[in-house]
């Protein structure tokens, strides 16, 4: 009897999650490691039951304030803006994951950073599954990321891979990419799971024991996530997300998780034909420069991270020639657009808006979704429909809440300091702003009836061809707090 409950015991089937490899002896609709539902599955017999005797330790454990952190410091990659997102530059033996969509630049970044990176004493290996060698030869002539003691390879086989680590002995490994390398011990194609979580685990091992920074480059899902286990972002150290529009020159790195500094930095790039370069002020990709003033513009800081850049809200409306009138944003969110269009209508009496096509834009292909871009987006809204243009250097700067109070948001006193650098004058913020910088006016606004007292007043005209009267006059009364007519 004892014999055949031991038998059954071991036959009995086991559970594993696919996302993340967590092992139970039943069935679960939800994994409790990763949260993700419908992973679980059954892969063979029940894991045995085993213990693990003491054995020699490697190193002896230390009071903390005896370790060496020199041995951690950072090393400059070369490029200041990847610097700024990793926190001072890559650490030895720390192993950085860099995602981010098809044709967004990630391969030309990381050339760049191998060719920079490389030294007499510092020699960098630059593996490539996706390439040959000859066509990532041509890629380096184009950027300019040619150096004698940058050491280029073709493999998609992790042995190969490692004996290319024993010859080279590289300080920098820039492996592009983990999904197209494959373990000949591990069965399954490049790719699948089981062979991204040995590719990475091995490369990890050999990253700490030889003291070797290490970029690996990661594909991502139509949904933008990263593509494999979950478990591959909790093994590295860093995590980078590389975005951008293919269509517009900026790009963006985030830093998504950091052990060796902050996790809410972001480097900014400019993708062009001769490579990619980093942006110390890329404000002025988000601006347009006009001498005339120009209805339906509103400029705002937003935060991205730590660090304020000043953008530009453009809006349009014309008269619709269908019943349901459009409603078009790039670079905004939908949702937040239409929020902004009924307190207008319903806190700012502007009645006209309804009845028009709506089109709504930033410049320079920046993503603005955080809230304190709303009294921009709203401004520019009730600019476009007055055809009056705001006062010359202004920003505005607050929340918008649905019944038309401007909220405070975080950040306003960098947001302040960010506008004054770059020239700009007046403001437009929630009640308590804090410490303003010199040279700067500001104007506290409470509700969107404060805010919309910045639009010129019009003059009153006749309406002509049976026009409705208030849809030629101005939407606001009352005089400007803030003189000027040249838009932003």
């Amino acid at each position: 009897m004892a014999a055949r409950t031991r038998s059954s015991a071991k036959d009995r089937p086991s559970y594993r999650c696919t996302e993340c490899g967590w092992t139970t002896a039943k069935w679960l609709g939800r994994c409790p490691e990763c949260q993700a539902w419908g992973t679980v599955e059954e892969y063979g017999g029940a894991p045995a039951v085993r213990t693990t005797a003491p054995g020699r330790v490697t190193s002896a454990a230390l009071p903390i304030g005896q370790v060496d952190g020199r041995r951690a410091t950072a090393r400059s990659t070369g490029v200041d803006e990847l610097d700024r997102v990793l926190g001072g530059g890559l650490v030895p033996g720390a192993v950085a994951l860099v995602a981010g969509e098809p044709g967004v630049g990630k391969s030309t970044l990381l050339l760049d950073v191998a060719a920079k990176a490389s030294g007499e004493d510092h020699r960098t290996l630059y593996v490539t599954g996706e390439e040959s060698a000859s066509q990532v030869r041509l890629r380096a002539d184009r950027i300019g990321a040619l150096s004698d003691h940058l050491y280029l390879a073709a493999e998609t086989d992790l042995s190969a891979v490692l004996g290319h680590l024993d010859t080279v002995k590289p300080t920098l490994l820039v492996l592009d990419s983990v999904q197209t390398v494959a373990s000949p011990e591990i069965d399954g194609a490049p790719g699948g799971m089981a062979q991204v979580r040995e590719v990475a685990g091995a490369l990890i091992r050999a990253s700490k024991e030889r003291g070797m920074s290490t970029l690996l480059v990661g594909h991502v899902t139509k949904d933008g996530a990263i593509a494999g286990p979950r478990l591959l972002e909790h093994l590295v150290d860093v995590v980078l997300h590389f975005e951008g529009d293919r269509h517009a020159r900026l790009r963006l790195v985030r830093g998504v998780k950091n052990r060796y500094g902050a996790t809410d930095e972001v480097g900014c790039f400019e993708l062009h034909d001769e490579g990619i370069t980093g942006l110390a002020d890329p404000s002025g990709l988000f601006l347009t420069r006009r001498d005339a003033p120009v209805p339906g513009t509103c400029l705002t800081v937003t935060l991205e991270g730590r660090r304020p850049l000043v953008a530009e809200v453009q809006a349009l409306t014309v008269d619709s020639q269908i019943p349901s009138p459009r409603r078009t944003t790039s670079g905004l969110e939908t949702s937040r657009v239409s929020m902004m269009l009924a307190v207008l209508e319903q806190r700012g009496k502007i009645s006209q808006l309804g009845k028009r096509d709506i089109y709504s834009a930033t410049v320079g292909g920046v993503k603005l979704s955080e809230p304190a871009a709303d009294l921009a987006i709203a401004l520019a809204l009730a600019s476009a429909a007055s055809d009056s243009p705001l006062p010359k250097n202004l920003v505005a700067i607050g929340e918008v809440g649905l019944a038309g109070e401007v909220r405070r948001v975080t950040g306003v006193q960098r947001r302040l300091a960010e506008a004054a650098r770059l020239g700009f004058t007046h403001a437009l913020v929630p009640s308590d702003p804090g410490r303003v910088p010199a040279g700067m006016r500001v104007t506290e606004v409470a509700d969107m009836g404060d805010a919309l007292r910045v639009l010129p007043r019009r003059p009153r005209r006749e309406p002509a061809d049976g026009a409705d009267r208030a849809d030629r006059e101005a939407p606001v009364s009352g005089g400007s707090p803030l003189s000027g007519g040249a838009g932003g």
